[in-house]
């Protein structure tokens, strides 16, 4: 029997278990912010960061946990072509992630790095820029059947950055790709393909469009449209190589910011509808 019971084991620790769980609104934002496709705390600042992607203003917008909007700061030396989601280092840097690619024909994808000490600041210019690009793309735009090399989601740990892509294959299966990017600025970097998950095949349901990393760096979590995927008991930075948890929202928005509020807290923001932008919590 002992022979057995190993693999049962084996299986069930890697298993992708599902649930079913709703999110707390917290507060409803300003109508100001059109379209919030980040959410991020940092260490230096009370503030929950927020963004507002391509047509947008190359803004970085700061609100309190009643919604209201606090800090507006306009970074002046850099444009934005689609920024899609912030992260934040151990010293407070923000880092402002301009690698949205609907049309995966991008070939100026960067991360732009914000001063903790200019968070008070309403013009600021961005310190560091780190320039990017996938090797595995060779046509610009990919074809159709290729087109994964979009990315809404990112966080940074142990000073790399850690990019999630949001397929827009034409035949779309879920998977998104966990690439790695190092936090340095003397050339163009080639990002480094570490691994796939696969969501679901429905785009509007399972599309990456938000990640982060715990404070205890024990979990990642990617978000979509109305689900959470929760990893854990990882090696390594290969995320997906552990445990992994779907969180169904019951909740089906544009969401497109999720951040760590503590180890047990997540907060998730999604972009304007009839019904308004709000930012939820959701307790793991």
């Amino acid at each position: 029997m002992k022979s057995l019971i190993i693999p049962i084991l084996l299986i069930f620790s890697n298993s992708c278990i599902s649930k079913a769980q709703k999110l707390e609104v917290v507060a409803e934002l300003p109508g100001k912010i059109n379209e919030a496709s980040a959410c991020e705390i940092a260490s230096k600042s009370d503030l929950i960061w927020t963004i507002e992607d391509q047509k947008n203003d190359n803004v970085l917008l700061g609100l309190n946990k009643s919604g209201e909007l606090m800090q507006k700061i306009k970074i002046n030396n850099v444009e934005n072509h689609d920024w899609e989601d912030l992260t934040s280092d151990e010293e407070g840097n923000i880092y402002i992630g301009d690698f949205g690619n609907n049309d995966n024909d991008r070939k100026n994808l960067a991360i732009y790095k914000i001063n903790a000490a200019d968070l008070n600041k309403d013009d600021v210019q961005a310190l560091e820029v780190v320039q990017f690009f996938y090797p595995e793309q060779i046509d610009f735009p990919a074809k159709k059947k290729d087109r994964n090399f979009d990315t809404e989601s990112f966080f940074i740990f142990e000073n790399n950055f850690y990019l999630f892509t949001k397929n827009r294959s034409s035949n779309f299966d879920g998977t998104t790709n966990l690439y790695r990017v190092k936090n340095q600025t003397k050339e163009k970097l080639a990002a480094e393909k570490i691994s796939s998950f696969v969501t679901c095949d429905d785009f509007n349901r399972c599309a990456i469009t938000g990640a982060d990393m715990s404070p205890n760096k024990k979990q990642v979590a990617l978000l979509t449209s109305d689900k959470v995927f929760i990893f854990s008991d990882f090696k390594g930075d290969d995320f997906f190589s552990g445990k992994s948890q779907t969180i169904d929202l019951e909740n089906y928005t544009q969401k497109e910011g999720i951040c760590f509020e503590d180890d047990k807290n997540l907060l998730i923001t999604d972009e304007a509808s009839k019904k308004g932008s709000f930012l939820y919590r959701l307790k793991l």
